[in-house]
């Protein structure tokens, strides 16, 4: 919520004038303790007659448990708002409400990684994407921690300009502001669970030899497994190869340096275990869709 609700006071600041305001809203109208135990005023109940006065968009935020947390009334409420022609989004888990709504169906949208297969299956309408926020027409949800800073940065730079939403993300210390085309990074545990406990080791070993890849022989004995049966174990659950993943890991890096830093591109692809520039900006290419000096150039415009 706060992720949602700061850039907003923020852009308002450097503005110079109140262009953002917001309420907050609980079922009953009394107050929300949240997950940290932190205390949330409402200001308002579903039940309030003037509750949607003034509203451009209701914005929903999920907490743990959301499922147990959700109500028929608040469900019912949200139907009533889509049919006032208000806009409807949600921050981490929220995303679940307005699916159960039906208020998402033929809409893409993103949730936290951890709920992303449980909303798949229970709501096959609606289209779950791993993107850290997702604007589709009038919805606008996005994932948890500090995804919602990057999903407002974007209504502001659309809204007010570069400049103030450059402004509030200096402010915030905030050094990349990310797109609505930046995925998740799952968590491979997350995607496995326990079934391999050896390609989690393998992965990890990946992502802390990126300047200096290690091979395929060396990675298999660390392991404790022959060429072939690392091979295999990639392509079970990672359906790709140990060289694909490696190659994704090192240009995943090199994106971050791209973004993140003012390295250029030779440093960049020996930071990242490529002998030759030309080399990593093919792969680059090959793999993003666009150059590495073209990232660099929309990521400048962006800010």
């Amino acid at each position: 919520m706060s992720s949602a609700v700061e850039p907003l006071r923020m852009a308002n600041r450097i503005y110079g004038k109140e262009f953002y305001s917001w309420r907050t809203i609980s079922e009953t109208g009394e107050d929300v303790v949240a997950s940290d135990g932190l205390s949330v005023n409402a200001e308002y109940s579903i039940d309030d007659a003037d509750v949607f006065s003034n509203l451009d968009i209701i914005v929903v935020c999920g907490g743990r448990r959301i499922d147990q947390s959700t109500t028929e009334p608040v469900l019912r409420w949200l139907k009533k708002a889509d049919k006032h022609g208000i806009d409807l989004g949600a921050t981490c888990t929220g995303s679940y409400v307005l699916a159960k709504a039906g208020l998402l169906d033929g809409y893409r949208c993103s949730v936290h990684w951890e709920n992303i297969a449980s909303v798949t299956d229970m709501f096959p309408n609606v289209s779950v994407s791993r993107s850290v926020y997702t604007i589709d027409r009038n919805r606008y949800t996005s994932s948890g921690g500090t995804a919602p800073v990057d999903m407002m940065l974007h209504l502001v730079r659309r809204q007010l300009g570069a400049d103030v939403s450059a402004g509030v993300a200096e402010q915030f210390v905030y050094e990349r502001v990310r797109g609505s085309e930046d995925r998740q990074r799952v968590p491979l545990k997350h995607t496995v669970g326990n079934q391999s406990e050896k390609l989690i080791i393998a992965v990890e070993l990946m992502e802390a030899n990126i300047k200096e890849p290690i091979s395929q022989t060396e990675l298999a004995n660390y392991v404790g497994l022959s060429r072939r049966q690392l091979q295999r174990l990639f392509q079970r659950y990672l359906m790709c190869t140990p060289s694909r993943q490696y190659l994704q890991i090192r240009l995943l890096r090199a994106r971050e340096l791209l973004h993140q830093t003012s390295m250029s591109l030779v440093e960049i692809a020996t930071q990242t275990g490529f002998v030759a520039s030309s080399h990593f900006s093919k792969s680059y290419k090959e793999f993003y869709g666009h150059s590495p000096s073209i990232e660099r150039r929309h990521n400048k415009e962006s800010v």
